[in-house]
């Protein structure tokens, strides 16, 4: 007798690449993901920058939705966005807007047939996470000049 109690599941048994066995999820899950790879590290990240954007969205929105209700509104949504909070969240979606665009445009190579050999991926996930962090801090940077 089948240690199984339903015969769908064998077909969820699974080998890792180290060799072991394992029973899959019957849908996508965090689990079957090794987020020790750069590669799942960094598809889990894209994913969670693009929910990042749309709270950046909602932000950008009640922004603008201040602006035109008057001075008073305006003023206060400032003065959050000024606090070390609200500049702490924008820093964040920036961050965020960057990580999300450069892994976009990796994806968009891949698209193309470009880049989808082991090394390149490795190589292109190393340039987004070492871009995102150039970048951020170079928009700060021309951020608080502009600002000053």
């Amino acid at each position: 007798m089948s240690k199984n109690s339903d015969l769908r599941d064998a077909t969820y048994v699974g080998i890792r690449t180290d060799g072991t066995r394992i029973l899959r999820p019957k849908s996508p899950h965090l689990q079957v993901y090794d987020m020790l790879q750069i590669t799942s590290g960094l598809s889990i990240g894209a994913r969670i920058t693009g929910c990042a954007w749309t709270v950046g969205l909602i932000f950008m929105v009640w922004w603008l939705a201040a602006a035109a209700s008057g001075p008073d509104a305006f003023a206060d949504v400032q003065w959050f966005l000024g606090s070390f909070l609200g500049l702490l969240v924008l820093f964040g979606l920036s961050a965020a807007a960057w990580f999300h665009t450069l892994a976009g445009l990796r994806h968009l190579a891949w698209d193309f047939g470009y880049g989808c050999g082991m090394p390149a991926v490795h190589r292109t996930g190393r340039a987004v996470l070492i871009g995102t962090a150039v970048m951020t801090v170079l928009t700060w940077l021309v951020a608080i000049i502009a600002w000053a």
